[in-house]
């Protein structure tokens, strides 16, 4: 393997002039497509191709992500000076009979060795607090103002999501004792780009939800008796209550009159003679 830089196969593929910028010229002009897995350190990986290797430009670009003409540019010079280049070979990622392969075979697509390890993918960033362009928060009074005359309903909080702005800036909005008050339009935030129509839809339903719960007695959601409501600490953290245990009642006999005796003889009496008569008829 040769330690000087070959450029025979690349530069039959270009035209570059010595006044303006590069142009390319032929088929080599389009940007070879990229691949899913890329090298770590690209560019450092490209500065070693292109000095340790006879791979075209495009090789080395489809294979590190790079444009062909930036491949050109680290072959003179021009581009990743003072960076060292990274062997690939040596940490795995491409293999000599790989390399060997696309410098016989110039339409060859270098493709990176299977990892020995396989690294967990990383996890999707959690959605924070809403982000503001700078050349654009200045504008949030004004989307704060739209909100509070056209929503009156929805809450401070609602509107710190929507806007990005905060609760104190709301307020002095509100009770017009903002700094630039005089000044101050309503503009709809949608149309300023500070929201999307989709969570502002979603505010003012959520809103109306809570107006509705409200009108009918019920309590707002998130509260006691609402939806998704948890118990309260008192409730979950105090012991179990012991079971007792009940004794059957036991009715009490009490004595019987003489009336209530006499009753029941002559019902008694009356039962036998009743017997008695019907065993002689038979």
């Amino acid at each position: 393997m040769s330690a000087v830089p070959h450029y025979k196969a690349a530069s039959q593929k270009y035209s570059f002039p010595t006044i303006g910028f590069w142009r390319p010229f032929g088929a080599g002009a389009r940007r070879a497509p990229m691949t899913d897995r890329k090298p770590l350190m690209p560019k450092a990986t490209a500065v070693w191709l292109v000095e340790n290797t006879s791979l075209t430009f495009d090789q080395i670009a489809e294979l590190c992500g790079l444009h062909p003409l930036e491949v050109k540019g680290i072959a003179d010079g021009d581009v990743a000076q003072g960076i060292k280049g990274l062997d690939p070979i040596a940490n795995g990622q491409l293999t000599r009979e790989e390399i060997v392969r696309a410098e016989k075979n110039t339409g060859h697509k270098l493709a990176l060795a299977e990892p020995k390890v396989n690294l967990p993918q990383a996890a999707a960033p959690k959605k924070g607090h809403r982000y503001t362009p700078v050349s654009r928060r200045h504008v949030r009074p004004h989307a704060v103002l739209w909100l509070l005359r056209n929503h009156p309903e929805l809450k401070d909080s609602q509107i710190v999501r929507l806007v990005g702005t905060t609760k104190p800036t709301i307020q002095q909005v509100r009770d017009r004792s903002h700094w630039d008050s005089p000044n101050l339009v309503p503009q709809d935030p949608v149309t300023l780009g500070l929201c999307t129509q989709i969570d502002l839809d979603a505010e003012v339903k959520k809103s109306a939800r809570r107006v509705e719960r409200s009108a009918k007695g019920l309590p707002p959601e998130g509260e006691e008796g609402g939806e998704g409501t948890l118990l309260p600490t008192e409730q979950t953290t105090a012991p179990a209550p012991y079971a007792t245990i009940v004794q059957p009642k036991v009715e009490e006999k009490r004595e019987e009159t003489a009336a209530e005796e006499e009753a029941r003889v002559f019902a008694k009496l009356k039962e036998l003679s009743g017997a008695k008569d019907e065993a002689k008829e038979e």
